[in-house]
């Protein structure tokens, strides 16, 4: 088969190891290179730092990345995407002007006898209470009507500032791996295989961490597709195997089998 590949967290839009229109050519560097070998490939959200579909507006800028999702798309190579938590109001455009379908649930697929759980990560796992209530707000109707009436200078500036503040307030411990029962989305996917969902892969974005982590029940394993603002980490499905891999960039997994 051609191989499958997945990324995420590419954060378009703001300065990381390269400034930030650098970095929108690099990841469409990447698209360059495997579409030629992809069967598919899933972005699994956080694609911008900010997104927000107006009416008849999307915000400015990401015309290359843009540009090369539709030519990929209109050469008959399936892209699927994922809402992330900085890019939650995605209301059609992706569908209807690039025939991309974006999820905003954990998607359970099979490909080549391999099962797949998928999510972009965001609210999962125990406790983060008062994120999941925020997330709660920033879904509700009410709350993306009101953000509709704001001027698109202003939404966009707002934006960037909570934005700002999240990445100060995070923690300098949760940029490193916590181990095993402090990481919330491995603890996610144990509950999950207690209630029965093996898969053979579950696939995170969010933690921008690239990991790679054998689960209790010995078969599971998580991945986490790391990001695009230092990491350019992204996984490879050859059809049998499950690969973590660095673009133009060194890099090494977290792991904890061979």
């Amino acid at each position: 088969m051609q191989k499958v590949f997945f990324a995420s967290d590419f954060h378009l839009g703001i300065d990381g190891h390269l400034p930030a229109r650098e970095r929108e050519r690099q990841v469409v560097r990447w698209l360059e290179a495997v579409a030629p070998e992809a069967q598919a490939i899933y972005l699994v959200g956080d694609l911008f730092e900010f997104w927000f579909e107006y009416s008849t507006v999307i915000p400015k800028g990401f015309s290359r990345f843009l540009g090369k999702l539709a030519e990929l798309r209109d050469g008959g190579l399936p892209i699927y995407a994922f809402i992330g938590n900085h890019d939650l109001w995605m209301f059609g455009y992706f569908e209807q002007e690039l025939g991309i379908p974006v999820y905003r649930q954990p998607l359970q697929i099979t490909l080549e006898g391999k099962r797949f759980f998928i999510a972009h990560g965001d609210g999962l796992g125990p406790d983060d209470r008062g994120y999941k209530m925020l997330k709660k707000v920033f879904h509700h109707p009410a709350s993306q009507w009101l953000f509709r009436w704001l001027h698109p200078d202003v939404g966009t500036r707002l934006a960037a500032y909570s934005s700002e503040q999240s990445r100060q307030a995070m923690p300098a411990e949760e940029r490193y791996w916590l181990g095993e029962e402090r990481e919330w989305l491995v603890q996610y996917a144990h509950r999950k295989i207690d209630q029965g969902i093996e898969p053979d892969f579950f696939v995170f974005g969010h933690r921008h961490l690239p990991i790679d982590w054998r689960l209790k029940n010995g078969h599971s394993r998580y991945i986490n597709l790391g990001e695009w603002l230092y990491a350019c980490s992204y996984a490879e499905f050859d059809g049998e195997q499950m690969t973590l891999k660095f673009f133009e960039r060194s890099g090494q997994a977290i792991q904890n089998w061979p």
